[in-house]
């Protein structure tokens, strides 16, 4: 009983947290264009480098196995 208790109040808890006009809490559609902008840089990054990048993995994967 005492889990449903505290479920309760963690939800009503996170419910008043949402239902506030917190101004730090900060805009979804900006954190969407950073998480698609950090994407995007990841792909150009790894495309043309994917096999420097597999090669290097593999040794330091292989050094630590093997040493």
């Amino acid at each position: 009983m005492r889990a449903w208790a505290w479920l309760m109040t963690l939800t009503a808890v996170l419910a008043a947290r949402l239902r506030s006009s917190d101004p730090e809490r900060g805009d979804v559609p900006g954190w969407v264009m950073i998480t698609v902008m950090t994407a995007a840089l990841v792909l150009a990054i790894l495309i043309p480098f994917r096999e420097a990048i597999v090669a290097a993995v593999t040794n330091a994967l292989a050094s630590v196995t093997n040493g």
